[in-house]
């Protein structure tokens, strides 16, 4: 996140759904992304939907990223991860819910150290935070788009074209994009990294960068009202040589399968439903961005 973005839009500080999410906790929650925590029970924690109901509350852990999570000009949760949450859980009996705002890298040690009951946020799922967390199905999918100057002079479409091209990259601090063009070829020390992606337009407005790589919801957003600059075309990364699909989904703690079980059971309804798509439409999402792969399978990696 992106899901920011990233990412991570966010007039506040947040920042994408990232591979290499690094940021240092305390022991064995350590680094988001990276660091592995003991196989959970699936039937420990007592049961948590029956607490969120008794409390009438869920505590949302945001990282303050448009579009997916954050709080407004007004002071208004929104978002497409907490507007989804609001239909949800109040299908699940829990009439309310309480955002608790983190930097997205404290998103997984905040859950995991019960600052907040869920990670509402549009974070990627990966093999490594599968470790930590356990996701409900995602609700969207996600490719990735470049930020360049106007027609595009230096005809770059991939990270590839970014390393055949000597071209200047920044991405969003966190970010997945970070992974894909290291694996690319592109050198990271070279790699200008940024708070998201507004910073990222103003760089490649600027002339200090060529190329700023995001998702490609975030890249097309920001890019709206520029006079300057445009986004690529959305293009699927490749990882290991292969295709990759990111999709962005909640997180619960692992002793909390059976409330991800009750999420997605309600999830599958909106999806069969299409509400899913009339949650997510207003935050810019199109249906090339709606998604029927499973936590299972992207946990696979």
């Amino acid at each position: 996140m992106a899901a920011p973005r990233t990412h991570h839009i966010r007039k506040p500080v947040p920042t994408r759904r990232s591979l290499l999410t690094g940021i240092a906790a305390a022991g064995a929650l350590g680094a988001v992304g990276c660091s592995r925590v003991a196989e959970a029970s699936g039937s420990g924690g007592g049961d948590p939907l029956g607490r969120l109901r008794a409390q009438g509350v869920v505590r949302l852990g945001i990282a303050g990223e448009i579009p997916f999570g954050y709080i407004d000009k007004d002071g208004k949760l929104t978002g497409e991860a907490p507007e989804l949450a609001r239909v949800v859980f109040k299908r699940l009996g829990v009439d309310r819910v309480q955002p608790v705002p983190t930097e997205f890298g404290s998103l997984i040690p905040g859950l995991n150290s019960q600052q907040f009951d869920v990670v509402s946020a549009g974070m990627y799922i990966t093999p490594d935070r599968c470790q930590q967390v356990v996701f409900a199905d995602p609700d969207y999918q996600m490719l990735d788009s470049f930020i360049v100057r106007k027609g595009n002079p230096l005809d770059v479409h991939d990270y590839r074209d970014v390393v055949r091209n000597k071209a200047k990259l920044a991405t969003g601090t966190g970010y997945a994009e970070i992974q894909y063009a290291v694996g690319a070829g592109y050198k990271q020390s070279d790699l200008l990294i940024v708070p998201d992606q507004v910073a990222g337009l103003n760089a490649v407005e600027a002339g200090r960068v060529d190329v700023f790589a995001g998702t490609a919801l975030t890249v097309r957003e920001v890019v709206k009202k520029s006079a300057k600059a445009e986004a690529t075309k959305p293009f699927t990364p490749l990882v290991n040589g292969q295709p990759h699909v990111d999709g962005g989904a909640f997180a619960f703690r692992r002793t909390d399968t059976a409330l991800r079980d009750a999420f997605n059971a309600e999830l599958k309804k909106l999806r069969a439903s299409d509400e899913l798509f009339r949650i997510l439409r207003p935050f810019g999402f199109t249906r090339a961005e709606m998604t029927d792969m499973t936590a299972k399978e992207l946990c696979r990696g």
